[in-house]
């Protein structure tokens, strides 16, 4: 299946659909058509664009998911379908009556896969995890000893050799950079998610009675070093205030394109969260007990 991510962000540009094609029209140039059916996501990042109820309806019924900006480029808003699977009042059910020591097992597996690719990403970096991968180790069921946060104090100090960095989305610094990668991981996660008969807002760590994407933010935490290290990178041709221009967008959107080994196969990242969400179901279900993660020691050593 194509999942084709479609960023307007330099061009006012008028949306429409027709026989199931998204047709693109910017000013005077020729209309750019795509099927509804290959797009996964749709960014707007441009003040100027205009676009018609069905394209809504198009992008819903076609599992896609359209991401809104505000006019300095940062992610706002997000509108993902809510019915996407053919049992989904069951897999809905399921998901919330999901038992305390289910959910804390769950979160014990989604915190070693995140410090695992942490370490992964340090690896990459500087040749060494400082001691992530043995920290991954010590992660119990609930992560009751909250070895994450011990993880993520090394880890940040560690990620842009800067022991001033902190992580605040609201600093005027990399972490614009941060929150825009993040911002559409989210989206793309809660498109799994949906996808897998499931509900973005019942979370299994995350609980928030504002946030209506608990259960993304839990399942996006393994991938988010992988954004992480994408805004190394830019640091080293841009400065830490740089504006999110269209080219820094769209260098930050290459974490969408790499491949991840899950079950011994390289796999996109959209197969791999659309099976990591139904695995997700599966242990509500009582179909099986482990949630299906990707192997970041493959990713390291590729």
């Amino acid at each position: 299946m194509i999942n084709h991510v479609v960023e307007l962000a330099n061009k006012p540009a008028k949306l429409s659909v027709r026989h199931r094609q998204l047709v693109i029209k910017m000013g005077e140039e020729p209309e750019v058509t795509l099927p509804l059916a290959e797009l996964a996501v749709l960014i707007a990042a441009n003040p100027c664009i205009t676009l018609t109820q069905p394209v809504l309806a198009g992008l819903a019924e076609a599992g896609a998911v359209c991401v809104i900006c505000d006019a300095t480029s940062r992610p706002v808003g997000t509108m993902f379908p809510l019915v996407n699977h053919h049992i989904q009042t069951e897999r809905l059910a399921a998901q919330a009556q999901a038992s305390l020591p289910t959910r804390k097992r769950l979160w014990q597996q989604i915190v070693r896969s995140k410090i695992q690719s942490q370490a992964a990403v340090l690896h990459e970096l500087h040749g060494q995890d400082y001691g992530l991968a043995r920290l991954a180790t010590r992660v119990r069921s609930g992560d009751t000893s909250n070895v994450e946060a011990m993880a993520s104090r090394r880890y940040w100090r560690h990620l842009f050799q800067d022991r001033t960095f902190r992580r605040d989305p609201d600093r005027n610094d990399q972490n614009r950079f941060l929150n825009y990668g993040y911002a559409i991981l989210r989206a793309v996660t809660a498109r799994a998610i949906t996808g897998a008969g499931l509900h973005p807002s019942l979370g299994i760590h995350h609980h928030n009675r504002y946030n209506p994407f608990c259960l993304a933010d839990d399942l996006m935490e393994p991938f988010r070093p992988r954004v992480d290290l994408l805004v190394v990178g830019l640091l080293r041709e841009f400065p830490a205030d740089a504006e999110l221009t269209p080219e820094v967008k769209s260098r930050l959107l290459r974490f969408l394109e790499e491949r991840y080994f899950l079950e011994g196969e390289s796999r996109t990242l959209f197969d791999v969260l659309s099976r990591m969400a139904a695995s997700l179901a599966d242990v509500f279900l009582k179909k099986r007990r482990d949630l299906l993660l990707p192997d970041w020691n493959c990713h390291a050593s590729r």
